[in-house]
C-alpha cells in the first residue's frame, strides 16, 4: 500500500511564500502522474499542479506563474513552491500520485491559510 504524506502547511500572509512536501512511500518510478489539489471549504477538490513521469508539469491558469511543483527522485518527495499566495490560496492542499494501472492514491492533506 502506498503512502503519501504532506508536510509544509501553515498560516502565511498575502504575498507570501510556502513550500509543500510530499514524501511517497515508494519509488516515483511507479507513479506515471503525481499532482498537487486543494479543496477550500464548500467547494469541491481541484487540481493545481501535476507533472509526469516525463517530467512535464501542469497548471491551471489561477495559479500558473505563482506555483511550480517539482520533485526529487532520491527522495521519493515532490514538492509544490507557492508563491505570492492570495487569500483564494486558503484550503487544504493534497499529493495525489496515479499509477500505470490508473490506480489513484491520496495524502492527509495539509492546511494552508492564507490571511493578514
Amino acid at each position: 500500500q502506498v503512502q503519501l504524506v504532506e508536510s509544509g502547511g501553515g498560516l502565511v500572509q498575502p504575498g507570501g511564500s510556502l513550500r509543500l512536501s510530499c514524501a511517497a512511500s515508494s519509488s516515483l518510478l511507479s507513479f506515471v502522474i503525481m499532482a498537487w489539489y486543494r479543496q477550500a471549504p464548500g467547494k469541491e477538490r481541484e487540481l493545481v499542479a501535476k507533472i509526469t513521469s516525463g517530467g512535464t508539469p501542469n497548471y491551471p491558469d489561477s495559479v500558473k506563474g505563482r506555483f511550480t511543483i517539482s520533485r526529487d527522485r532520491p527522495k521519493n518527495t515532490v514538492y509544490l513552491q507557492m508563491n505570492n499566495l492570495k487569500f483564494e490560496d486558503t484550503a487544504v492542499y493534497y499529493c495525489n500520485a496515479m499509477t500505470s494501472a490508473v490506480s489513484s492514491y491520496w495524502g492527509q492533506g495539509t492546511q494552508v491559510t492564507v490571511s493578514s
